[in-house]
């Protein structure tokens, strides 16, 4: 078996089979096994894939984030269907709308409703009676950022 040596002169027939004979720690990659070769990840193999599960990761989020906001304006409207039945069955059975003082706290003494939910944003749903428009009550929420008007996901929810 013969070792290639960089800038040495190649070795001699007979200097291989003088016992205790070693290649020399400078010897090039053919002096080690395949398997210590191939044994880990380089510096550069583990930054693609870093950067690729970052690119991945920015992928989801941009999908994912606009859903959240879609899914808390439906569910304030899911909210506002609700109070808007308690406050009939609360017409049916008193003969009348609750007062804007009352509120919707008259739907939960009256056991039309089991508790007052809150919006999506953590505020209580607004009352008035009589409502907007000519209605008999209206129920509203101001959205993500809690102040009158707005568009996107700040925009007003009502009935």
């Amino acid at each position: 078996m013969r070792f290639l040596v960089r800038n040495c002169a190649p070795a001699k027939a007979g200097a291989q089979r003088r016992r205790g004979f070693r290649a020399p720690a400078f010897a090039g990659a053919r002096s080690r096994s395949r398997r210590e070769r191939e044994r880990g990840f380089t510096l550069v193999e583990m930054m693609v894939v870093i950067v690729i599960i970052g690119l991945l990761a920015t992928i989801v989020i941009i999908n994912v984030m606009p859903a959240a906001d879609r899914a808390a304006a439906t569910k304030a409207r899911a909210d506002i269907a609700t109070l808007e039945q308690g406050v009939e069955m609360y017409r049916l059975n008193a003969m009348r709308y609750p007062t804007t003082e009352e509120g919707l706290q008259a739907l939960v003494a009256a056991n039309h409703i089991r508790r007052l939910p809150n919006d999506p944003w953590g505020r209580a749903y607004l009352y008035a009676a009589p409502g907007a428009g000519g209605q008999p009550f209206t129920i509203s929420t101001l959205g993500a950022d809690g102040r009158q008007g707005g568009d996107g996901e700040n925009a007003d929810i009502a009935n």
